[in-house]
């Protein structure tokens, strides 16, 4: 085995190892996870799509254009969510139910290999989305059937290719195999009684694609693409009254997403950075359990979601950059559509972090981000409200803020271009 194959296989694998560790705190629109990226962390993700590190090929895959030999980057994120969520309607049953919000670890792994002066391959294995939030066994929403134990799990495998024209056009192709696992408990079901639907798992495909595009020095503009991808969830549903089912679900579609990011260098040392990500939740309607005595469907009819970011980085001097970003996330969620399971909503993104070039082979990313959402409303079902039937007469509010740390480490070895002046500064 060459040199190559084996860095390649032990990163793949670290990657793989740190992926199934999981996490499972969606902080990005719905339950998506947007940390796949310590150094997109430290500017909420602006201008990503048009590259600046290894793991920008997550949104682009076309970004691979800057890799010069072989490359691999590592990165983690440890997620600190608080979302205090209060029972006000029916006045009768108004209770706090405490933080229901957990903390998580999401991690990320890349590889990247110049074949020659038109095509490199990469490879990503991150957890794309995630989810997970507790009612304790006190909280009357949980008594009544309303929301308990939510988790989503992913962990995706993502093989692409890019063929760089020349200096000025990239374009990229690749493939997504993705692993999802759900966990749904303490759901009154009509005729069936307060359920679970326990460890629910399936393996989906999809495909990503991008282009960038460097029209003048200093200029940098991307387009990237990520599918759908559709999954069939098969596992056990716990009933109240009726016993154990084997089941299938169909509908637990994930979005696709389009993400824009332009990066602009205004000075040798200073550069700013446009993003813009939409994601196509409004796709995430109804997920139908069959398998039980008639079959079960869950409503959740998402909007589609908008992510802005604008942000810029200096460069200190040769070994430390540093960074800063704002975003404005638009939720797929609203009064309608809202539930004590995710009650999540717009929200303002806060975010700073550094690089530390310790030498030509390794450097080290660090970044920041708080999260602050919007007030929010849970609306009780009708006659009460407007609110999903999942949410019963109850009705509430969320105060919500999110505190997440993130680092990576790079690593850069030699290659047909690895002499050469990079053409993009990471």
């Amino acid at each position: 085995m060459t040199r190559f194959a084996k860095t390649l296989t032990h990163s793949v694998a670290a990657g793989a190892l740190l992926a199934a560790i999981g996490a499972t705190a969606a902080e990005a629109g719905g339950f998506a996870l947007r940390e796949q990226s310590a150094y997109g962390q430290g500017m909420s993700f602006a201008g990503v799509a048009a590259g600046g590190s290894l793991s920008s090929m997550f949104w682009n895959p076309a970004t691979l254009s800057a890799v010069m030999g072989f490359e691999a980057e590592a990165g983690i994120s440890y997620i600190a969510p608080y979302s205090d969520v209060d029972v006000t309607r029916p006045a009768v049953f108004a209770q706090s139910q405490g933080d229901i919000g957990l903390n998580a670890f999401v991690p990320n792994s890349y590889a990247a290999y110049r074949i020659n002066d038109q095509v490199v391959v990469g490879l990503g294995i991150n957890a794309p989305f995630g989810l997970s939030t507790k009612y304790n066994g006190t909280s009357v929403v949980r008594g009544a059937g309303v929301a308990g134990t939510t988790e989503v799990f992913t962990l995706s495998g993502n093989p692409v290719i890019a063929y760089q024209f020349n200096d000025y056009v990239t374009l990229a192709v690749g493939a997504i195999v993705q692993y999802a696992k759900v966990r749904l408990t303490g759901q009154a079901l009509p005729g069936l009684g307060i359920s679970a639907f326990d460890d629910g798992d399936d393996i989906g495909f999809g495909v990503t694609a991008g282009i960038q595009i460097r029209p003048m020095e200093g200029t940098e503009i991307g387009l990237g693409y990520r599918s759908r991808i559709d999954h069939d969830l098969e596992g056990p549903l716990r009933t109240g009254v009726a016993g154990t089912f084997q089941v299938d679900s169909s509908g637990f579609d994930l979005p696709d997403t389009v993400t824009l990011g332009v990066r602009q260098r205004i000075t040798d040392a200073f550069r700013i950075a446009f993003g813009a990500e939409w994601a196509n939740w409004s796709r995430f309607e109804t997920v139908t359990l069959t398998g039980a005595p008639a079959p079960v469907p869950l409503g959740f009819h998402y909007n589609d979601s908008w992510f802005f970011s604008l942000g810029g980085e200096y460069d200190f001097n040769e070994a430390v950059t540093v960074r800063a970003g704002i975003a404005r996330e638009l939720s797929p969620l609203d009064n309608g559509n809202r539930t004590f399971r995710l009650p999540d909503n717009d929200r303002w993104w806060f975010s700073a972090g550094a690089s530390y070039q310790a030498s030509e082979r390794f450097s080290v990313d660090l970044g920041y981000s708080y999260i602050r959402a919007d007030d929010t409303d849970i609306v009780p079902a009708a006659p009460f409200g407007t609110g999903p039937t999942a949410n019963g007469p109850f009705g509430g509010t969320s105060d919500a803020h999110v505190h997440v740390i993130s680092a990576a480490v790079k690593m850069k070895f030699g290659g047909p271009r690895y002499e050469e002046p990079l053409v993009v500064k990471y």
